[in-house]
């Protein structure tokens, strides 16, 4: 598929030409002194309108605002962050980072904090225009190097965007103007279970122009995890599960928005970011011995076995997974107060929903978002053990 720039053009970020019109635009909102005072309590109450008219390009905006602003998030609803695997990244060299994905915001955000603290270059980042129905929040997420990325649409006309998208990842990373940021599935792991989407591994190769193993080996891909000990939205996610179960789940206008406050506001106790080991020339070709998509399945459980062994497990996993199966195999990671105080959070959690849902179902689905990150890392285990026996 010949693709023209204008293509491209349509689901790039902003310029920084289009960047500061746009956040001119947002400084007028109603709610920025209010979001200044509460983001930036030591500084005037007009700071976050002024810089929001002031700044000359996207590098000045993430500097001056979003990363103080993640900044503040981390402090005030974190105990402690901490994070790994820098020295995976070489610098000077860009990659396609996939990452697990459990907050909307925060994951993408919490990358680029990493990234930024240690010298590294912003990436783009791929988010669902699902979240640009409100035109600040457009105006906002473009400006922070937003590739979009469009949903809800028809078969032929998604086989068509993925294409453009594909090329668009594909030219941003091996022409070196930018890493890419881009979660392994579409939408939020709502169960706990991290599982790449197979057919991103498809889209990524649409615009490959090359073998198989050239396509994917010039991708530079990066598996990224993300843990938090107390999961963004549990009980919202937890919610979404049971309704699922027995009908077509049907996202309110403004939930998506909901879910983004309550992802930043909601305490999160201790959060670890992984960055994993790039994909190995080895893996790519093992992959491309298989048949079609054989091949997809082999590098995505390549990015599965990162995402799953990256991912740091907290007291509230090994809680949850005794409470829910009923064991004791955890007893000696946590103790009898802090059960008791991990079940009352549980019994809170629970009340923030309509009475009218089933209490015994949700108490269970809720705690196994917690436990089946064990269950992962056991499969995972099990599987190893299995390939050595053979």
């Amino acid at each position: 598929m010949n693709m023209d720039q204008s293509q491209l053009d349509s689901i790039a970020p902003y310029t920084d030409e289009e960047a500061v019109a746009a956040l001119a635009r947002v400084a007028n909102h109603p709610a920025v002194p209010w979001v200044s005072k509460y983001v930036f309590p030591n500084y005037p109450e007009t700071y976050l309108r002024d810089i929001l008219r002031s700044v000359h390009n996207i590098d000045e905006f993430q500097n001056l605002v979003m990363i103080k602003a993640i900044d503040w998030v981390i402090e005030t609803s974190c105990h402690n962050f901490s994070y790994d695997g820098l020295n995976n990244l070489e610098r000077g060299k860009t990659y396609l980072l996939m990452s697990n994905h459990r907050d909307i915001i925060l994951d993408p955000a919490i990358t680029q904090v990493v990234l930024n603290r240690n010298n590294y270059p912003f990436t783009e980042i791929c988010v669902g225009d699902n979240l640009l129905q409100n035109k600040s929040i457009e105006y906002l997420i473009r400006s922070n190097r937003m590739i979009k990325v469009i949903r809800g649409i028809s078969a032929r006309e998604l086989y068509l965007s993925s294409q453009v998208l594909s090329h668009y990842i594909r030219e941003s990373v091996t022409t070196g103007r930018s890493s890419v940021w881009i979660a392994q599935r579409q939408g939020r792991t709502k169960n706990g279970m991290d599982i790449t989407e197979q057919g991103l591994l498809k889209m990524f190769d649409m615009s490959g122009t090359k073998s198989f193993v050239e396509n994917f080996k010039e991708l530079n891909i990066v598996p990224l995890s993300i843990s938090y000990e107390y999961e963004p939205c549990d009980i919202l996610k937890a919610r979404e599960i049971l309704i699922s179960r027995t009908q077509t789940y049907v996202k309110t206008e403004h939930e998506d928005l909901q879910s983004i406050m309550v992802g930043i506001k909601q305490y999160k106790g201790n959060v670890h970011l992984n960055i994993g080991k790039p994909l190995t020339l080895e893996e790519i070709e093992n992959a491309s011995e298989c048949d079609k998509n054989d091949r997809y399945q082999k590098i995505r459980h390549a990015v599965d076995i990162r995402v799953i062994e990256g991912y740091r497990l907290w007291k509230t996993n090994y809680m949850a997974y005794d409470i829910v199966e009923g064991s004791k195999r955890f007893t000696d990671k946590y103790s009898a107060s802090e059960l008791a105080a991990f079940k009352r959070y549980i019994s809170k959690q629970l009340k923030q929903v309509e009475p009218t849902l089933d209490r015994k179902a949700l108490r269970e689905i809720l705690l196994r978002i917690y436990s089946n990150p064990i269950v992962s890392k056991d499969n995972l285990l099990a599987e190893k053990q299995s390939q050595k026996e053979q």
